[in-house]
């Protein structure tokens, strides 16, 4: 639970936050009094996107907060704007008073926006709470902002202190509590378990490699799988990252974390799904033991894999998941991974791209992603490059021998592996704030679970 969210029906006091747009200020103002109006206009307050400005009482106390929209259009008028007031108000409890774009992702902005990642420093400032706005759903509202605490979390978390088997516990300690079934699969019983592309990626590590399997629900229900990337740093293998490129590879596992956080909203929500979760947790190390460019590996699917890059592990380690989760033909597979730089390039660390064949499954969730605030953008399974993955000596390569359409290519490696699930959706995501916005501090971020949450729930709520 968010200890910075008030339940609609607190009783106690609060101080008010009160929300205009530039078209509407002056009679706001004149509806707030006198003096309150002579105040703000002898400030200068013109209620831009994001500005606020303390009234105080005659006798010193705070009367509330002038607080503005910005006008229609403002690019920084985002549904999670005035949730930044949760790292700029006093202490105290506090409630909004007048318009909100949308009073849902505004409280949720504020939840989001409070976030602090702790582990490593104790915690500092006061706490600013708010009662969340009447006609909101609470209980959607805190099972979403646990469920970002904890992706945002896990992938914040040191490098050191997250390996393979650190994440398998977190995944336990997530699933376990909530009723899910959770099993491993670890180190040499992934080549007895015919799971060998996982193997090979993990096996230059120390750190045993290991594939986390869980399920809940109702087998009758229809079958949601999410399959989440767990690489816990990646140095790149053998074609070895510079340094500047393993800044931020602790994030690396940001599919696994999103994955789990999407999870745990399921399951807080009792949806009725039989869900399937699937994580190979690995390190991508170098040693003697390292597999190496030029390597061929069998996968699970049986095609064979020539390794042409061994920083292209990701993908490697997905497909022998994917393929395990298309065994059973489930109604739908997610996955999530920080697959690629070229989806960074092409569209940026906010708008994360997805792939799928389902023409349907696309507009629905890019509609639900835009309406949630939550964006991702469908980018092309363009089968005409297929053919740049191409092996001479195996079925085929894990990279191109190209820099076109890396992101569109690593999807298409992925689609070899899902034949028999009728919706498949890959996201490509970063996981990563490398700045602040509100709502959005800079560091590890939950992204698309949201918008996947709401299509889940839409598609699976009459089952």
């Amino acid at each position: 639970m968010s200890d910075r969210l008030l339940a609609p029906d607190w009783t106690g006091p609060s101080l008010p936050i009160w929300t205009v747009a530039p078209d509407g200020l002056a009679a706001r103002l004149d509806s707030l009094g006198s003096a309150i109006a002579t105040f703000a206009r002898a400030n200068g307050f013109e209620a831009s996107a994001g500005s606020h400005l303390m009234v105080m009482e005659p006798a010193g106390g705070i009367a509330g907060v002038l607080f503005g929209l910005g006008k229609p259009g403002d690019a920084a008028r985002h549904p999670f704007l005035p949730g930044k007031l949760a790292s700029v108000l006093p202490e105290g409890d506090w409630r909004f008073d007048g318009p909100l774009d949308d009073a849902a992702l505004a409280a949720l902005g504020w939840a989001l926006e409070a976030y602090r990642f702790r582990r490593y420093r104790k915690p500092t400032g006061k706490t600013a709470r708010l009662v969340v706005p009447q006609g909101v759903d609470y209980a959607s509202v805190q099972r979403t902002a646990v469920a970002v605490t904890l992706a945002r979390d896990l992938v914040n978390t040191a490098p050191n202190d997250l390996g393979p088997v650190e994440l398998a516990a977190a995944i336990r300690a997530a699933l376990e509590p909530r009723g899910a079934t959770v099993t491993e699969i670890i180190g040499d019983d992934l080549l007895a378990q015919n799971l060998p592309l996982i193997h090979a990626v993990g096996h230059g590590s120390d750190r045993t490699p290991r594939l986390v399997d869980a399920t809940w629900g109702d087998a009758a229900h229809p079958k949601v799988t999410l399959v989440g990337k767990g690489v816990c740093f990646d140095t790149g293998g053998l074609d070895i990252k510079p340094d500047t490129g393993m800044l931020l590879m602790k994030k690396d596992m940001g599919g696994a974390a999103n994955v789990l956080g999407l999870a745990t909203m399921i399951i807080d929500a009792k949806l009725p799904v039989r869900l399937r979760v699937l994580i190979p947790a690995v390190e991508n190390a170098i040693s003697g033991r390292a597999f190496r460019p030029s390597d061929v590996f069998p996968s699970r699917k049986g095609l064979t894999v020539e390794i042409g890059n061994t920083d292209a592990e990701g993908r490697l380690v997905l497909a022998d998941a994917l393929a395990l989760a298309d065994e059973e033909k489930p109604d739908l597979i997610v996955d999530m991974a920080t697959l690629t730089g070229a989806a960074r390039v092409a569209l940026g660390p906010e708008l994360p791209p997805f792939y799928t064949r389902d023409d349907a499954l696309a507009a629905d969730l890019q509609a639900t992603a835009m309406a949630l605030a939550d964006p991702v953008w469908r980018m092309p399974l363009w089968k005409p490059y297929m053919g740049l993955l191409d092996s001479k000596i195996a079925d085929t390569n894990n990279v191109t021998s190209g820099g076109f359409a890396g992101s569109v290519t690593a999807a298409l490696f992925l689609s070899k592996f899902v034949e028999n699930c009728p919706s498949w959706v890959h996201l490509d995501i970063y996981a990563w704030n490398p700045s602040a916005k509100p709502g959005r501090p800079d560091g590890g971020e939950a992204q698309a679970i949201r918008a996947l949450y709401a299509l889940i729930e839409k598609r699976y709520a009459a089952a």
